[in-house]
Protein backbone atom coordinates (compact mmCIF):
# COMPACT_ATOMS: atom_id res chain seq x y z
CA UNK A 1 0.00 0.00 0.00
CA UNK A 2 2.71 2.53 0.63
CA UNK A 3 4.46 2.09 -2.46
CA UNK A 4 1.36 2.44 -4.54
CA UNK A 5 0.93 5.52 -2.68
CA UNK A 6 4.24 6.94 -3.28
CA UNK A 7 4.25 5.84 -6.86
CA UNK A 8 0.83 7.68 -7.07
CA UNK A 9 2.44 10.62 -5.44
CA UNK A 10 5.30 10.63 -8.14
CA UNK A 11 2.57 10.47 -10.53
CA UNK A 12 0.93 13.60 -9.52
CA UNK A 13 4.21 15.59 -8.62
CA UNK A 14 5.02 15.23 -12.77
CA UNK A 15 1.82 15.27 -14.11
CA UNK A 16 0.12 18.37 -12.81
CA UNK A 17 3.13 20.28 -13.50
CA UNK A 18 2.81 18.98 -17.11
CA UNK A 19 -1.30 20.11 -17.02
CA UNK A 20 -0.43 23.79 -16.62
CA UNK A 21 2.79 23.97 -18.86
CA UNK A 22 0.50 22.25 -21.26
CA UNK A 23 -2.65 24.71 -20.66
CA UNK A 24 0.00 27.86 -21.11
CA UNK A 25 0.11 26.86 -24.83
CA UNK A 26 -2.72 27.64 -26.19
CA UNK A 27 -3.16 30.73 -24.13
CA UNK A 28 -0.49 32.16 -26.25
CA UNK A 29 -2.86 32.33 -29.02
CA UNK A 30 -5.76 33.05 -27.05
CA UNK A 31 -4.36 35.81 -25.71
CA UNK A 32 -3.48 37.08 -29.36
CA UNK A 33 -6.80 36.73 -30.64
CA UNK A 34 -8.35 38.58 -27.99
CA UNK A 35 -5.93 41.96 -28.30
CA UNK A 36 -6.16 41.22 -31.87
CA UNK A 37 -9.74 41.14 -32.25
CA UNK A 38 -10.27 44.48 -30.96
CA UNK A 39 -8.52 45.95 -33.72
CA UNK A 40 -11.43 44.60 -36.38
CA UNK A 41 -12.82 41.81 -37.82
CA UNK A 42 -9.85 41.56 -40.91
CA UNK A 43 -6.86 41.41 -38.51
CA UNK A 44 -8.53 38.70 -36.46
CA UNK A 45 -9.49 36.92 -39.62
CA UNK A 46 -5.89 37.37 -40.88
CA UNK A 47 -4.38 35.62 -37.32
CA UNK A 48 -6.88 33.22 -37.77
CA UNK A 49 -5.45 31.94 -41.11
CA UNK A 50 -1.46 32.90 -39.92
CA UNK A 51 -2.41 30.36 -37.00
CA UNK A 52 -3.86 27.72 -38.74
CA UNK A 53 -0.32 27.96 -40.50
CA UNK A 54 1.82 28.15 -37.21
CA UNK A 55 -0.13 25.50 -35.33
CA UNK A 56 0.42 22.70 -37.80
CA UNK A 57 4.31 23.10 -38.02
CA UNK A 58 4.42 23.40 -34.46
CA UNK A 59 2.36 20.46 -34.49
CA UNK A 60 4.12 18.30 -36.44
CA UNK A 61 7.45 19.42 -34.77
CA UNK A 62 6.39 18.25 -30.92
CA UNK A 63 8.43 15.23 -31.67
CA UNK A 64 11.57 17.28 -30.40
CA UNK A 65 10.17 17.26 -26.89
CA UNK A 66 8.77 13.59 -27.27
CA UNK A 67 12.19 12.02 -28.36
CA UNK A 68 14.34 14.15 -25.87
CA UNK A 69 12.42 12.90 -22.47
CA UNK A 70 12.77 9.18 -23.19
CA UNK A 71 16.28 9.31 -24.34
CA UNK A 72 17.85 12.05 -21.63
CA UNK A 73 15.25 10.11 -18.59
CA UNK A 74 16.94 6.49 -19.81
CA UNK A 75 20.35 8.27 -18.91
CA UNK A 76 18.89 10.02 -15.71
CA UNK A 77 17.77 6.55 -14.67
CA UNK A 78 20.80 5.00 -15.38
CA UNK A 79 23.07 7.22 -13.07
CA UNK A 80 24.39 8.99 -15.54
CA UNK A 81 22.67 13.12 -15.11
CA UNK A 82 25.73 14.00 -17.42
CA UNK A 83 25.25 12.44 -20.74
CA UNK A 84 21.77 13.22 -19.95
CA UNK A 85 21.92 16.36 -20.19
CA UNK A 86 24.37 16.38 -22.85
CA UNK A 87 21.55 14.43 -24.55
CA UNK A 88 18.89 16.89 -24.02
CA UNK A 89 21.33 19.67 -25.54
CA UNK A 90 21.65 17.83 -28.47
CA UNK A 91 18.55 18.21 -28.56
CA UNK A 92 18.09 21.92 -28.27
CA UNK A 93 20.72 22.33 -31.12
CA UNK A 94 19.20 20.04 -33.51
CA UNK A 95 15.92 22.12 -32.01
CA UNK A 96 17.78 25.68 -33.43
CA UNK A 97 18.97 24.09 -36.36
CA UNK A 98 15.37 22.73 -37.59
CA UNK A 99 13.62 25.89 -36.63
CA UNK A 100 16.47 28.28 -38.81
CA UNK A 101 15.35 26.46 -42.06
CA UNK A 102 11.86 26.42 -40.64
CA UNK A 103 12.26 30.36 -40.41
CA UNK A 104 14.10 31.50 -43.54
CA UNK A 105 11.94 28.68 -45.68
CA UNK A 106 8.35 29.89 -44.06
CA UNK A 107 9.46 33.54 -44.36
CA UNK A 108 9.78 33.50 -48.30
CA UNK A 109 6.72 31.18 -48.61
CA UNK A 110 4.48 32.67 -46.04
CA UNK A 111 2.74 35.02 -49.02
CA UNK A 112 2.43 31.58 -50.84
CA UNK A 113 1.04 29.63 -47.79
CA UNK A 114 -1.80 32.22 -47.06
CA UNK A 115 -2.91 32.33 -50.32
CA UNK A 116 -3.88 28.38 -50.20
CA UNK A 117 -6.69 29.80 -48.02
CA UNK A 118 -8.21 31.77 -50.63
CA UNK A 119 -8.87 34.95 -48.42
CA UNK A 120 -9.78 38.21 -50.37
CA UNK A 121 -6.71 40.93 -50.10
CA UNK A 122 -7.13 42.50 -47.12
CA UNK A 123 -7.59 39.41 -44.87
CA UNK A 124 -4.43 38.27 -46.66
CA UNK A 125 -2.23 41.14 -46.08
CA UNK A 126 -3.01 40.94 -42.23
CA UNK A 127 -2.19 37.31 -42.58
CA UNK A 128 1.29 37.76 -44.32
CA UNK A 129 2.06 40.57 -41.81
CA UNK A 130 1.71 38.32 -38.63
CA UNK A 131 2.86 35.00 -40.14
CA UNK A 132 6.78 36.37 -41.54
CA UNK A 133 7.35 38.15 -38.11
CA UNK A 134 6.03 34.87 -36.51
CA UNK A 135 8.48 32.38 -38.61
CA UNK A 136 11.17 34.00 -36.66
CA UNK A 137 9.95 32.78 -33.51
CA UNK A 138 9.99 28.89 -34.53
CA UNK A 139 13.37 28.06 -33.69
CA UNK A 140 12.12 29.45 -30.65
CA UNK A 141 9.12 27.68 -30.13
CA UNK A 142 11.33 24.20 -30.91
CA UNK A 143 14.32 24.97 -28.45
CA UNK A 144 11.40 25.42 -26.12
CA UNK A 145 9.88 21.92 -26.76
CA UNK A 146 13.48 20.20 -26.69
CA UNK A 147 14.14 22.03 -23.60
CA UNK A 148 11.41 21.00 -21.96
CA UNK A 149 11.88 17.46 -22.64
CA UNK A 150 15.46 17.65 -21.12
CA UNK A 151 13.84 18.64 -17.69
CA UNK A 152 10.78 16.43 -18.34
CA UNK A 153 13.94 13.47 -18.63
CA UNK A 154 15.70 14.87 -15.73
CA UNK A 155 11.80 14.44 -13.83
CA UNK A 156 11.71 17.96 -13.41
CA UNK A 157 8.05 19.26 -14.75
CA UNK A 158 7.96 22.33 -12.36
CA UNK A 159 10.45 24.62 -13.92
CA UNK A 160 8.95 23.95 -17.57
CA UNK A 161 5.30 25.38 -15.40
CA UNK A 162 6.87 28.82 -13.93
CA UNK A 163 8.97 29.36 -17.72
CA UNK A 164 5.19 28.90 -19.17
CA UNK A 165 3.55 31.15 -16.91
CA UNK A 166 6.43 34.00 -16.92
CA UNK A 167 6.01 33.37 -20.95
CA UNK A 168 2.41 34.32 -20.81
CA UNK A 169 2.44 36.87 -18.57
CA UNK A 170 5.36 38.74 -20.86
CA UNK A 171 3.47 37.91 -24.15
CA UNK A 172 0.63 39.42 -23.04
CA UNK A 173 2.27 42.43 -21.75
CA UNK A 174 4.21 42.34 -24.81
CA UNK A 175 1.32 42.56 -27.26
CA UNK A 176 -0.65 45.15 -25.30
CA UNK A 177 2.45 47.12 -25.78
CA UNK A 178 3.54 46.69 -29.31
CA UNK A 179 -0.32 46.74 -30.62
CA UNK A 180 -2.07 49.57 -28.84
CA UNK A 181 0.82 51.52 -27.32
CA UNK A 182 3.29 51.80 -30.25
CA UNK A 183 -0.01 51.21 -32.87
CA UNK A 184 2.09 48.43 -34.73
CA UNK A 185 -1.24 46.40 -35.30
CA UNK A 186 -1.66 42.67 -36.04
CA UNK A 187 2.78 42.95 -36.33
CA UNK A 188 2.48 44.40 -32.92
CA UNK A 189 1.25 40.88 -31.73
CA UNK A 190 3.23 39.08 -33.59
CA UNK A 191 6.58 41.09 -32.58
CA UNK A 192 5.31 40.53 -28.80
CA UNK A 193 4.80 36.81 -29.38
CA UNK A 194 8.45 36.22 -30.97
CA UNK A 195 9.82 38.39 -28.16
CA UNK A 196 8.24 36.55 -25.54
CA UNK A 197 9.09 33.13 -27.10
CA UNK A 198 12.62 34.01 -27.40
CA UNK A 199 12.34 35.08 -23.55
CA UNK A 200 11.60 31.53 -22.68
CA UNK A 201 14.76 30.28 -24.87
CA UNK A 202 16.89 32.35 -22.07
CA UNK A 203 15.30 30.88 -19.01
CA UNK A 204 15.75 27.94 -20.52
CA UNK A 205 19.38 28.00 -21.24
CA UNK A 206 19.94 29.62 -17.98
CA UNK A 207 18.48 26.70 -16.49
CA UNK A 208 19.65 24.18 -18.64
CA UNK A 209 23.54 25.90 -17.90
CA UNK A 210 23.13 25.56 -14.57
CA UNK A 211 22.55 21.86 -14.67
CA UNK A 212 25.47 20.84 -17.01
CA UNK A 213 27.47 22.90 -14.83
CA UNK A 214 25.92 20.73 -11.79
CA UNK A 215 26.58 17.61 -13.58
CA UNK A 216 29.84 18.59 -15.97
CA UNK A 217 28.17 17.99 -19.13
CA UNK A 218 29.01 19.37 -22.42
CA UNK A 219 26.94 22.06 -24.14
CA UNK A 220 28.60 21.69 -27.24
CA UNK A 221 26.51 20.42 -30.30
CA UNK A 222 27.76 16.51 -31.02
CA UNK A 223 26.89 15.24 -34.07
CA UNK A 224 26.33 11.26 -33.01
CA UNK A 225 24.18 12.33 -30.45
CA UNK A 226 22.27 15.27 -32.35
CA UNK A 227 21.53 12.18 -35.27
CA UNK A 228 20.41 9.71 -32.26
CA UNK A 229 17.71 12.72 -31.51
CA UNK A 230 17.22 13.10 -34.80
CA UNK A 231 16.24 9.20 -36.00
CA UNK A 232 14.16 8.49 -32.88
CA UNK A 233 12.49 12.09 -33.27
CA UNK A 234 11.45 10.97 -37.31
CA UNK A 235 9.36 8.22 -36.96
CA UNK A 236 7.67 10.44 -33.65
CA UNK A 237 7.45 13.02 -37.00
CA UNK A 238 5.71 9.93 -38.91
CA UNK A 239 3.60 9.16 -35.97
CA UNK A 240 2.44 13.33 -35.49
CA UNK A 241 2.14 13.14 -39.62
CA UNK A 242 -0.58 9.96 -39.01
CA UNK A 243 -2.61 11.42 -36.42
CA UNK A 244 -3.01 15.06 -38.76
CA UNK A 245 -4.43 13.12 -41.67
CA UNK A 246 -6.83 11.26 -39.70
CA UNK A 247 -8.41 14.78 -37.95
CA UNK A 248 -8.06 16.35 -41.60
CA UNK A 249 -9.84 13.84 -43.25
CA UNK A 250 -12.32 13.50 -40.43
CA UNK A 251 -12.96 17.60 -40.85
CA UNK A 252 -13.14 17.02 -44.79
CA UNK A 253 -16.07 14.47 -44.21
CA UNK A 254 -17.80 16.64 -42.18
CA UNK A 255 -17.52 19.51 -44.62
CA UNK A 256 -18.79 17.67 -46.73
CA UNK A 257 -21.71 16.78 -44.67
CA UNK A 258 -22.94 20.42 -44.08
CA UNK A 259 -22.21 23.79 -42.80
CA UNK A 260 -24.15 22.84 -39.05
CA UNK A 261 -22.86 19.70 -38.63
CA UNK A 262 -19.27 21.40 -39.12
CA UNK A 263 -20.22 23.51 -36.50
CA UNK A 264 -20.73 20.72 -34.68
CA UNK A 265 -18.47 18.78 -35.09
CA UNK A 266 -15.77 22.01 -34.22
CA UNK A 267 -17.36 22.05 -30.82
CA UNK A 268 -17.29 18.14 -30.12
CA UNK A 269 -13.66 18.10 -31.06
CA UNK A 270 -13.09 21.08 -29.14
CA UNK A 271 -14.30 19.17 -25.71
CA UNK A 272 -12.12 15.90 -26.76
CA UNK A 273 -8.97 18.69 -26.89
CA UNK A 274 -9.89 20.11 -23.46
CA UNK A 275 -9.85 16.41 -22.00
CA UNK A 276 -6.92 15.68 -23.59
CA UNK A 277 -4.89 18.21 -21.66
CA UNK A 278 -5.21 16.11 -18.06
CA UNK A 279 -4.67 12.76 -20.65
CA UNK A 280 -1.56 14.03 -22.09
CA UNK A 281 -0.07 15.39 -18.58
CA UNK A 282 -0.54 11.60 -17.86
CA UNK A 283 1.14 10.07 -20.50
CA UNK A 284 4.16 12.84 -19.69
CA UNK A 285 4.18 11.44 -16.42
CA UNK A 286 4.29 7.59 -17.81
CA UNK A 287 7.03 8.86 -20.81
CA UNK A 288 9.29 10.44 -17.87
CA UNK A 289 8.74 7.24 -15.30
CA UNK A 290 9.43 4.64 -17.75
CA UNK A 291 12.29 5.68 -19.39
CA UNK A 292 14.00 6.06 -15.59
CA UNK A 293 12.83 3.07 -14.37
CA UNK A 294 14.17 1.40 -18.11
CA UNK A 295 17.14 3.12 -17.08
CA UNK A 296 17.86 2.21 -14.27
CA UNK A 297 17.22 -1.63 -15.50
CA UNK A 298 14.22 -1.67 -12.77
CA UNK A 299 11.12 -3.67 -14.52
CA UNK A 300 9.10 -4.95 -11.78
CA UNK A 301 8.87 -0.97 -11.03
CA UNK A 302 8.72 -0.81 -14.83
CA UNK A 303 5.16 -2.48 -15.05
CA UNK A 304 4.16 -0.78 -11.80
CA UNK A 305 4.36 2.61 -13.38
CA UNK A 306 2.53 0.82 -16.28
CA UNK A 307 -0.50 -0.49 -14.14
CA UNK A 308 -0.85 2.61 -12.06
CA UNK A 309 -0.88 5.10 -15.25
CA UNK A 310 -3.24 2.87 -16.95
CA UNK A 311 -5.36 2.77 -14.30
CA UNK A 312 -4.73 6.76 -13.37
CA UNK A 313 -6.01 6.96 -17.74
CA UNK A 314 -9.62 4.67 -16.99
CA UNK A 315 -10.82 6.18 -13.93
CA UNK A 316 -10.04 9.64 -15.15
CA UNK A 317 -11.75 8.87 -18.29
CA UNK A 318 -14.54 7.54 -16.53
CA UNK A 319 -15.00 11.22 -14.39
CA UNK A 320 -14.33 13.14 -17.33
CA UNK A 321 -17.06 11.36 -19.20
CA UNK A 322 -19.54 11.53 -16.83
CA UNK A 323 -19.21 15.17 -16.78
CA UNK A 324 -19.16 15.64 -20.48
CA UNK A 325 -22.52 13.26 -20.44
CA UNK A 326 -23.89 15.16 -17.64
CA UNK A 327 -23.25 18.70 -19.64
CA UNK A 328 -24.01 17.26 -23.26
CA UNK A 329 -27.27 18.84 -23.49
CA UNK A 330 -25.94 22.43 -22.45
CA UNK A 331 -22.84 22.72 -24.46
CA UNK A 332 -23.74 23.29 -27.54
CA UNK A 333 -25.75 26.46 -25.95
CA UNK A 334 -22.75 27.36 -24.40
CA UNK A 335 -20.66 27.69 -27.56
CA UNK A 336 -23.51 28.86 -29.93
CA UNK A 337 -26.50 30.12 -27.84
CA UNK A 338 -28.41 27.90 -30.41
CA UNK A 339 -30.93 25.85 -29.13
CA UNK A 340 -31.01 23.73 -32.42
CA UNK A 341 -27.16 23.36 -32.72
CA UNK A 342 -27.25 22.16 -28.90
CA UNK A 343 -29.84 19.16 -29.79
CA UNK A 344 -27.99 18.64 -33.14
CA UNK A 345 -24.59 17.63 -31.22
CA UNK A 346 -25.94 16.26 -27.58
CA UNK A 347 -25.67 12.50 -29.22
CA UNK A 348 -22.88 13.23 -30.34
CA UNK A 349 -21.54 14.31 -26.73
CA UNK A 350 -22.93 10.93 -25.67
CA UNK A 351 -20.36 9.04 -27.59
CA UNK A 352 -17.55 10.82 -26.70
CA UNK A 353 -18.31 10.60 -23.33
CA UNK A 354 -18.27 7.01 -23.42
CA UNK A 355 -15.10 7.12 -25.45
CA UNK A 356 -13.46 8.77 -22.78
CA UNK A 357 -12.06 5.93 -20.94
CA UNK A 358 -10.83 4.30 -23.85
CA UNK A 359 -9.32 7.84 -24.76
CA UNK A 360 -7.39 7.35 -20.73
CA UNK A 361 -5.82 4.46 -22.07
CA UNK A 362 -4.44 5.09 -25.41
CA UNK A 363 -3.37 8.69 -24.52
CA UNK A 364 -1.07 6.75 -21.31
CA UNK A 365 0.16 3.69 -23.45
CA UNK A 366 1.57 6.41 -26.12
CA UNK A 367 3.30 7.80 -23.41
CA UNK A 368 4.59 4.20 -22.12
CA UNK A 369 5.90 3.44 -25.59
CA UNK A 370 7.20 6.52 -26.29
CA UNK A 371 9.35 6.12 -22.77
CA UNK A 372 10.84 3.21 -23.78
CA UNK A 373 11.53 4.65 -27.26
CA UNK A 374 9.64 2.81 -29.40
CA UNK A 375 9.51 5.38 -31.81
CA UNK A 376 9.50 3.04 -35.08
CA UNK A 377 6.15 1.03 -33.40
CA UNK A 378 4.54 4.13 -32.80
CA UNK A 379 5.36 5.47 -36.47
CA UNK A 380 4.13 2.27 -38.09
CA UNK A 381 0.75 1.80 -35.79
CA UNK A 382 -0.30 5.35 -37.16
CA UNK A 383 -0.38 3.94 -40.32
CA UNK A 384 -1.88 0.83 -39.43
CA UNK A 385 -4.55 2.75 -37.59
CA UNK A 386 -5.87 4.54 -40.67
CA UNK A 387 -6.42 1.16 -42.14
CA UNK A 388 -10.19 0.77 -40.88
CA UNK A 389 -11.01 4.46 -39.98
CA UNK A 390 -10.60 5.61 -43.86
CA UNK A 391 -13.15 3.10 -45.09
CA UNK A 392 -15.42 3.95 -42.21
CA UNK A 393 -15.25 7.72 -43.00
CA UNK A 394 -15.61 6.94 -46.43
CA UNK A 395 -18.95 4.94 -45.86
CA UNK A 396 -20.21 7.87 -44.30
CA UNK A 397 -19.35 10.12 -46.74
CA UNK A 398 -20.77 8.10 -49.96
CA UNK A 399 -24.14 7.18 -47.62
CA UNK A 400 -24.50 11.22 -47.55
CA UNK A 401 -25.93 11.15 -44.28
CA UNK A 402 -26.21 14.34 -42.56
CA UNK A 403 -27.98 16.05 -39.44
CA UNK A 404 -27.46 14.49 -35.60
CA UNK A 405 -27.21 11.18 -37.30
CA UNK A 406 -24.73 11.91 -39.29
CA UNK A 407 -22.68 14.23 -37.15
CA UNK A 408 -22.89 11.05 -34.50
CA UNK A 409 -21.76 8.28 -36.93
CA UNK A 410 -18.65 10.58 -37.89
CA UNK A 411 -18.27 10.65 -33.80
CA UNK A 412 -18.37 6.69 -33.82
CA UNK A 413 -16.12 6.16 -36.42
CA UNK A 414 -12.92 8.90 -34.75
CA UNK A 415 -13.83 8.34 -31.08
CA UNK A 416 -14.83 4.59 -31.54
CA UNK A 417 -13.06 2.90 -34.42
CA UNK A 418 -9.94 5.15 -34.99
CA UNK A 419 -9.67 4.92 -31.09
CA UNK A 420 -10.27 1.25 -30.86
CA UNK A 421 -7.23 0.39 -33.68
CA UNK A 422 -5.42 2.95 -31.71
CA UNK A 423 -6.10 0.31 -28.33
CA UNK A 424 -5.54 -2.57 -30.21
CA UNK A 425 -2.24 -1.43 -32.17
CA UNK A 426 -0.33 0.09 -28.57
CA UNK A 427 -2.06 -2.75 -26.37
CA UNK A 428 -0.45 -5.68 -28.67
CA UNK A 429 2.67 -4.06 -28.45
CA UNK A 430 2.61 -3.40 -24.46
CA UNK A 431 1.15 -7.35 -24.06
CA UNK A 432 4.28 -8.51 -26.34
CA UNK A 433 6.62 -7.17 -24.39
CA UNK A 434 8.95 -6.08 -27.08
CA UNK A 435 8.54 -2.66 -26.31
CA UNK A 436 10.35 -3.33 -23.44
CA UNK A 437 13.91 -4.22 -25.42
CA UNK A 438 12.99 -1.53 -27.94
CA UNK A 439 15.23 1.30 -25.52
CA UNK A 440 18.13 -0.70 -25.51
Amino acid sequence: MTARLSLNREILRLAVPALGALIAEPAFLIVDAALVGHLGTTPLAGLGIASAVLQTIVGLMVFLAYSTTPAVARRFGAGQPGEAVSVGVNGMWLALALGAVLAAVGTVASPWLVSLFGAGDAVAEQANAYLVISMWGLPAMLIVFAATGLLRGMQDTVTPLWIAGLGFGANALLNWLFIYGFGWGIAGSAAGTVTAQWGMVAAYVLVVRRLATRHSASLRAQRAGMRSTATSGGWLFLRTVSLRAALLVTVAVATGIGTEELAGWQIVFTIFSTAAFALDALAIAAQALIGKELGAGDEEQVHRVLGRTVAWGVWFGVAVGALIAALSGVLGIVFTGDPGIAALVQPTLIVLAVAQPIAGVVFVLDGVLMGANDARYLALAGVLNLVPFLPALWIIAAVGVDGSIGLVWLGVAFFGVYLLARLATLGWRVRSGRWLSASA
